[in-house]
């Protein structure tokens, strides 16, 4: 049974999820900041990178798919705290690995322990942020993303100010991994025990923790999770083929010179940021499903111009709408997912792992279909993705319940 917050726990509970949020974007912003330099140290070409971004990869898709049992066996807020732990471990491999025994296999073993704990963390704070959520009434989950947002770019300015300092790759990993050691401690301490988050007081016995993760599985029977899903799924495309393939195809595409690749990446992401900063109380006054029609109907047109466009300048104008549409789709999919407390971590782990197994496995697909049908011809599969992503928003119609009186805080 919940028990009632005061207002001062549920702020200091919001702002220990904004830090665990922001804590993960640091951390993948941290790592892929110092390729160019781990590419250096340990002498390796570009197939070996390769393998090191499908290795990350595949050891956080194993990450989603333990997320339920760990939800299950822990509750989301132990859950974090050992997922945090993963993460920070796994970036001080990776720096011993580079630096210290200039070892390939050590550094593919820091990301995979990168990559499980980022892909289990993906889904709990996820979890944790619907259960706000449905806690104070209102929507926040597009800000918790907003704060990832700005997690990546606080770590990929430390990665070129570390570059440009030639900090070696351990002493920089060393220091964020302390840095978001410390966050997770103090930031899990203040995270309140919640049924939502399947948390328990007490250690759940052998049939308690095996019943809960039969509730866990069984949102894969609902179809609304598949609902969802294609929202997600959409959405997820949009923000990832954009995070890999934009550049390149300013560059290829637009023949524009490299460096207006990197400017439209920016314009792309400033525009996504901006919104999940302010969309939350859209959303609340218009409704989810009205901002997600809207939304994917100006990611479509985003897309599509960027595509057609004949010069830079509304490429870039595509670009900004691109990003623009596709911001919410993710965090709102997790809402709607949450929407029943009953089971509600159960459909927020489906749903976010639907979403991010597309958005780690998308980029690499558009890149194989890119290899027979050119890149911006590619990116008119994204476009289907991203309409049939606005044709089920309806899914994420709010379920017919009472909802909780809402919160300031």
């Amino acid at each position: 049974m919940e028990t009632a917050l005061s207002r001062s726990q549920l702020v200091r509970w919001r702002t220990a999820i904004f830090a665990i949020f922001l804590a993960s974007g640091l951390s993948i912003a941290t790592w892929a900041s110092r390729v160019p330099a781990i590419k250096s140290s340990l002498e390796i070409d570009n197939i070996q990178v390769g393998m090191l971004l499908l290795g990350m990869g595949v050891a956080s898709i194993i990450g989603l798919s333990l997320s339920p049992l760990v939800l299950a066996r822990l509750g989301a807020r132990k859950g974090m705290l050992g997922a945090l732990l993963a993460v920070t471990a796994g970036l001080g491999v990776i720096g011993f690995g580079t630096d210290v025994v200039h070892s390939y296999g050590v550094v593919m073993l820091g990301l995979a322990l990168f990559g499980v704990g980022n892909g289990s963390l993906d889904v709990m704070m996820n979890v944790e942020g619907a259960a706000i959520e449905k806690t104070t009434g209102r929507t926040i989950l597009p800000l918790f993303h907003a704060f990832f947002s700005f997690g990546t770019v606080i770590g990929a300015s430390l990665g070129v100010l570390a570059a440009a300092w030639q900090t070696s790759v351990m002493v920089h990993t060393g220091v964020v991994a302390g840095v978001i050691l410390l966050l997770a401690v103090v930031s899990v301490a203040n995270v309140p025990v919640r049924d939502m988050s399947m948390d328990e007081e007490t250690a759940p016995t052998p049939t308690g923790w095996r019943n809960r993760l039969s509730t866990a599985l069984s949102a894969w029977k609902e179809p609304r999770t598949y609902a969802l899903g294609v929202i997600m799924l959409g959405m997820a495309f949009a923000e990832g083929g954009a995070n890999d393939w934009l550049p390149l195809a300013v560059v290829e595409g637009h023949g524009a010179p490299e460096a207006m690749g990197a400017a439209a990446l920016t314009v792309f992401s400033i525009a996504m940021t901006v919104v999940r900063v302010f969309g939350g109380p859209l959303v609340d006054r218009f409704g989810r499903v009205m901002v997600l029609r809207v939304l994917a109907a100006t990611a479509a047109a985003g897309l599509l111009l960027f595509i057609l466009a004949p010069n830079v300048p509304l490429v870039f104008v595509g670009a900004a709408l691109w990003g623009v549409g596709a911001s919410l789709g993710f965090p709102l999919g997790m809402s709607a997912a949450g929407d029943d407390p009953v089971g509600a971590a159960a459909r927020v782990s489906a749903t976010a792992t639907i979403g991010y197994v597309a958005f780690l496995c998308g980029p690499p697909i558009l890149g194989f279909i890119s290899e027979h049908i050119g890149l911006l011809n590619t990116l008119f599969v994204i476009v289907g993705l991203i309409i049939a992503s606005g044709l089920f928003s309806g899914a994420a119609k709010p379920l017919a319940e009472r909802r909780p009186e809402r919160v300031d805080v």
